[in-house]
């Protein structure tokens, strides 16, 4: 399924876009093992988070590891530039579609807003001009939408790229199954492809997402329009929003924090306890992975996000202990576990438990009542 507002990929962007995906997979089953050999061979047998790092720096010494991580890096380079030059011949066109969208839900923009440092001076997944990116039109929420799905290779919802949205409905179906929110919000929308899932699933709410870029938010509020969702997009910074103290009775983010800092991890959570009523419920969606749990090779991985895909706090918010984390902000009734993706209209068919199914088959979730 689609939507109106994706940019359409003609035969030739097609076919480079389907030849960086194959590339870039080819990298990650084909060669990739290599790599974690040479590492495993490097490791000194400490039992402590800098035994990877030691591990890591020791591979940039490896010509395999340099060659196959500027490959990887290069072919990253190359997916954003191929579905940059897809959205830029269309530019027109999606600017147009976007005028049409309607009236439906509203868009909330100030142009004295000013991006956090960490995102304004990084490109996050190496995407031209990141989230923060004040592109006319809808250019860069267009960029984000169409690169996003050939990223992420249709794992996250296909072209909808809504599957993250979908297990935080799900968890809130499996583990509040008599919640009835009033109203809700996401920090850090993005192209608000989350948030119309959970707002699926309370019909009679109002529905707020909150992100950085103005460009971005343009395209998320047509898109969302386009789709049928009456949903309020705002320019706003997720650590300290607009809203009033107990706003909301609904809070939740889909994978943000690995993409925000340190400092900015806690700052969301605490922001969320403060826009919540009482009785209100907070959910934070990251990948499904706990560094502390994970092998030597995905402990590299980690440092390869980092330093070479623009994943400011990958480590961070991998490693972060979530439920201290929402109980220092106030949060009770804490669950921390994993929540089953969602492949099809059933919710029910997705349970929440202690372990990891694997990426794109699960998703960490920490969630609490104030």
């Amino acid at each position: 399924m689609s939507h109106p507002m994706l940019a359409s990929a003609n035969h030739d962007e097609t076919a480079e876009q389907l030849f960086v995906r194959d590339l870039q997979t080819w990298l990650y089953t084909e060669v990739e093992p290599h790599e974690r050999q040479i590492a495993e061979q490097l490791d000194p047998g400490l039992s402590h988070n800098s035994r990877a790092e030691a591990v890591f720096e020791a591979l940039h010494a490896e010509p395999a590891f340099l060659g196959w991580s500027n490959l990887r890096r290069t072919t990253q380079e190359l997916l954003w530039d191929s579905v940059w030059n897809c959205v830029d011949r269309q530019a027109g066109a999606l600017d147009a579609k976007a005028a049409e969208a309607g009236e439906l839900g509203s868009l909330s923009l100030d142009p004295d807003f000013t991006v956090p440092a960490y995102l304004a001076d990084s490109h996050v997944h190496l995407m031209p001009g990141g989230y923060g990116s004040d592109t006319e039109g809808v250019r860069q929420g267009a960029l984000m939408d169409r690169g996003g799905a050939v990223y992420m290779l249709g794992r996250n919802g296909g072209f909808l790229n809504d599957g993250r949205g979908k297990a935080v409905a799900a968890h809130l179906a499996t583990c509040y199954p008599d919640f009835a929110p009033e109203k809700l919000v996401e920090l850090g929308c993005g192209v608000g492809s989350s948030v119309i899932p959970v707002a699926n699933l309370y019909p009679g709410a109002q529905s707020y997402a909150v992100d950085v870029g103005a460009s971005v938010l343009r395209y998320a509020h047509a898109r969302a329009a386009h789709l049928g969702a009456d949903i309020h997009f705002v320019q706003d910074d997720a650590e300290r929003t607009r809203f009033e103290d107990g706003s909301f009775d609904l809070v939740f983010t889909a994978a943000v924090m690995h993409e925000t800092s340190p400092e900015a991890i806690r700052r969301i959570i605490a922001e969320s306890h403060r826009l919540l009523r009482k009785g209100g419920v907070a959910v934070h969606l990251e990948v499904p992975v706990k560094y502390e749990t994970l092998d030597l090779w995905s402990q590299v991985i980690a440092g390869v996000e980092r330093d070479y895909n623009n994943e400011p706090a990958w480590q961070e918010a991998t490693s972060a202990d979530y439920a201290a984390l929402l109980r220092e902000a106030g949060f009770e009734d804490c669950r921390i576990g994993f929540q089953d993706a969602v492949f099809g209209p059933d919710l029910s068919a997705s349970t929440f438990g202690t372990e990891s199914k694997g990426v794109f088959l699960s998703w960490f979730v920490a969630s609490g009542r104030k």
